[in-house]
């Protein structure tokens, strides 16, 4: 009798399929600008930045960018990095794209994707001098923790795709999930925490209305700065 394969193993995701509106605007800036500053994931075997920038400098990536006001930022404030910015929702990425056009900005590029896949399939080793996490969905329900983007798996792909030195730059209002990470990210020794609560890499995280939402409601937003070292 021919033993039946295996079956393949779920890979739960940290976020649900949930678009939203898209507006006429931005569907049109998608269709418009992405072939200028789209990272086409599905095409390419592996990231080569020099592909896509015109200048070598290193390397930020913003996850979940939402309406990209933060990506933005970042890329005005450090005209010397460049800056690629992962976002699984379509309209997010219009609005960024948008904004990108407007500000003339020629060291960002966005991917819309699932940033763990990315990780795992397209991001070379030592990659990235640093990674900015604001404001994650932090799946406040006991049943949905296995959904938190910021577990070891997550983790231990940053660590290979991280520079030493590298800074990982995490940011939330839900103390629930600033107590989870902190204990996750401790699960891996390669990140040691900063005193100070400056980036090392001089970059200022904007408000956002995540943020803004938070405080509203009187939630404390806690950020947690680490250098990786290896």
């Amino acid at each position: 009798m021919k033993q039946q394969d295996a079956p393949p193993l779920r890979t739960i995701r940290s976020f649900v399929i949930r678009e939203g509106r898209f507006t006429s605007a931005q569907k049109k800036a998608f269709a418009d600008l992405w072939p200028k500053y789209g990272i086409p994931s599905e095409d390419i075997e592996t990231l080569v930045p020099n592909e896509w920038f015109a200048n070598s400098q290193p390397l930020i990536l913003d996850v979940g960018f939402g309406s990209g006001d933060s990506l933005v930022s970042l890329a005005q404030q450090r005209p010397d990095l460049n800056f690629i910015g992962v976002e699984v929702y379509r309209p997010g990425i219009g609005a960024v794209l948008q904004k990108i056009e407007q500000q003339e900005l020629d060291n960002v590029r966005v991917i819309n994707a699932d940033v763990m896949q990315l990780l795992r399939s397209k991001f070379t080793a030592d990659l990235l001098l640093g990674v900015m996490l604001w404001f994650p969905d932090p799946w406040p329900k006991t049943k949905h923790h296995k959904r938190r983007l910021v577990q070891e798996a997550f983790l231990q792909e940053l660590v290979r795709v991280m520079q030493s030195q590298g800074i990982l730059h995490l940011a939330s209002d839900w103390h629930p999930y600033v107590k989870f990470m902190l204990k996750h990210v401790g699960k891996v020794g390669n990140f040691m925490l900063t005193d100070s609560l400056k980036n090392p890499l001089q970059l200022d995280r904007p408000p956002t209305r995540f943020e803004q939402r938070g405080l509203r409601i009187g939630h404390k937003v806690t950020d947690l700065i680490y250098k990786l070292q290896k």
